[in-house]
């Protein structure tokens, strides 16, 4: 016998809503054989690839995409948490109460009496009030498996907010300079130390963008979207012609490739 479906009392009403979806989530967790095998372990990388196709929605400017992207997110802290109800850990009402208080504690220039005018003030505040709260460092709330671009800019910023930032911006060039002169010195010499001097580079590039307001990894997503995009051009031609790239000249596909970067 089918089930009937879960709706909202008042389909106008936000709360209404969700409380129904609620209910479809843990309908499924009850009677869907593939839902109610999952674990937090197994539908992991789903959420940070539902994350990541978030994050193409918004670089389109798509909103229908981004709507659906949203609700896929939120799909999958219900899941989590209904799968946390039901080994006895947490409930979502937990969950939903700790991030309520967690922004009222957070934000004492709105619900309090700090005061905070300017960007900057909210967020030395934000550090200081999680260093408040046990952190031992305000590193600490930067996952490790970020990616390397997005980790190094978020430390950077963290470290900045309570003052360790150089001063100018030519001081960054001056240090970026600087790894590059020791990148090139371990290259010419053979050092084994020319692995880490490149990471010191790169993380000396990510300080520069940050410091102009680029989002490194951003950029570096754009650049290799770039990439592909002439890059697949040029295998178009090949294709046009009934040969394979390996057939053509360096030359030959080096001017393909400046037919594609006119045409971008």
């Amino acid at each position: 016998m089918p089930h009937p479906v879960p709706t909202p009392e008042n389909p106008a009403a936000v709360e209404d809503q969700f409380l129904a979806l609620v209910e479809i989530v843990r309908l499924l967790r009850r009677e869907c054989p593939w839902d109610r095998e999952q674990t937090h372990e197994s539908i992991s990388h789903l959420l940070i690839e539902e994350s990541y196709e978030t994050l193409d929605a918004i670089a389109q400017g798509d909103d229908v995409e981004f709507k659906k992207e949203l609700g896929d997110l939120l799909l999958h802290v219900l899941m989590h948490s209904v799968i946390a109800e039901q080994r006895g850990a947490f409930t979502l009402r937990e969950v939903i109460e700790q991030v309520a208080a967690k922004l009222v504690r957070r934000h004492p220039h709105v619900f309090g009496t700090v005061e905070a005018t300017q960007p900057e003030q909210v967020m030395q505040n934000w550090e200081r009030l999680k260093m408040e709260e046990g952190r031992e460092s305000i590193l600490s709330g930067v996952p490790k498996h970020l990616p390397a671009l997005l980790r190094a800019q978020r430390m950077q910023e963290k470290a900045a907010h309570v003052g360790f930032d150089w001063q100018t911006a030519n001081d960054v060039w001056q240090k970026v300079e600087e790894e590059l002169a020791e990148f090139k010195h371990a290259l010419d010499t053979g050092s084994p130390s020319a692995h880490a001097e490149f990471g010191d580079l790169l993380f000396a590039l990510v300080n520069a963008a940050r410091h102009v307001g680029i989002i490194a990894e951003t950029a570096l997503q754009q650049a290799n979207d770039k990439f592909q995009r002439r890059f697949t051009y040029i295998e178009q031609q090949a294709r046009l012609r009934g040969q394979s790239l390996e057939s053509f000249t360096l030359e030959q596909m080096d001017a393909w490739w400046n037919e594609a970067k006119h045409n971008d």
